[in-house]
């Protein structure tokens, strides 16, 4: 499998490629609007055709480049079904596999963080978005977010997954790439070290975040599969125009 990890550095989002060598079909994992023209480049330098784009949950950090990707690519959205949005082409369920060559993707219903949360699993590596970060997990104080709810899909869906599979967030803010189950469940600052419920509850309620700057655009932007909404302010214009370069790549 080819495999790329690729920043956007505005919402500090990873996106994740995943190619099948044999039939040159790929998939992208939580694109990023501004990020579009990049991750084509990066598509047609490995000489792949991207197939489809799937998006973990509906962000209220950034907008997903699905709908775009869709325009320039030709390729089809897949998003968790539960989300009932009417602009996806491929509904994703736990259970039912997606297969893309080579590839074989099984999604995980991983709620708490919002309540349509997905992880992705393939071979050895489980995509988690915002459900399981490095050290962390995501806020659930909005989009009908659960701390209970996260607290079991991480204890029973993710924490049960072999301890040797490599653990890739949707975010991070200091740079890191990468982690383990195995090193979530002993090191994990909110969830692991068998931490019980009532005390990671306890944590999640006394975060006390602010409000998401973006969300008021974000959320009806990836209603929609990736539209950026008129009327963003010009502070907040970096969430839709193309980047001029990623941290990494």
């Amino acid at each position: 499998m080819i495999f790329k990890q690729l920043f956007e550095p505005v919402s500090s989002t990873y996106t994740y490629l995943l190619g099948c060598e044999e039939t040159g079909q790929a998939i992208l994992i939580d694109a990023v609007l501004p990020a579009w023209q990049r991750d084509l480049a990066e598509l047609n330098k490995l000489g792949m055709k991207l197939v489809y784009t799937l998006d973990t949950h509906i962000h209220a950090d950034h907008i997903t480049a699905a709908r775009k990707l869709k325009l320039e690519a030709g390729s089809r959205i897949a998003h968790p079904a539960v989300d009932q949005l009417a602009c996806v082409d491929m509904p994703l369920e736990e259970g039912k596999l997606l297969d893309l060559g080579s590839i074989r993707l099984a999604p995980l219903f991983t709620p708490g963080h919002t309540d349509g949360h997905h992880a992705y699993r393939v071979g050895d590596r489980v995509f988690t978005g915002d459900a399981l970060l490095i050290d962390a997990c995501g806020r659930t104080d909005f989009q009908n977010g659960d701390a209970p709810t996260l607290y079991r899909s991480v204890h029973d869906k993710l924490f049960s997954l072999p301890e040797d599979t490599l653990v890739y967030p949707a975010h991070d803010y200091q740079g890191r790439r990468v982690s383990s189950i195995g090193q979530e469940k002993m090191r994990n600052p909110r969830l692991g070290g068998d931490k019980p419920l009532a005390e990671f509850v306890k944590i999640m309620e006394e975060m006390d975040l602010a409000y998401p700057k973006f969300i008021d655009y974000a959320l009806p932007g990836n209603r929609e599969c990736g539209v950026c909404p008129t009327g963003v302010p010009d502070d907040l214009q970096q969430y839709c125009t193309q980047i001029e370069a990623s941290v990494q790549g």
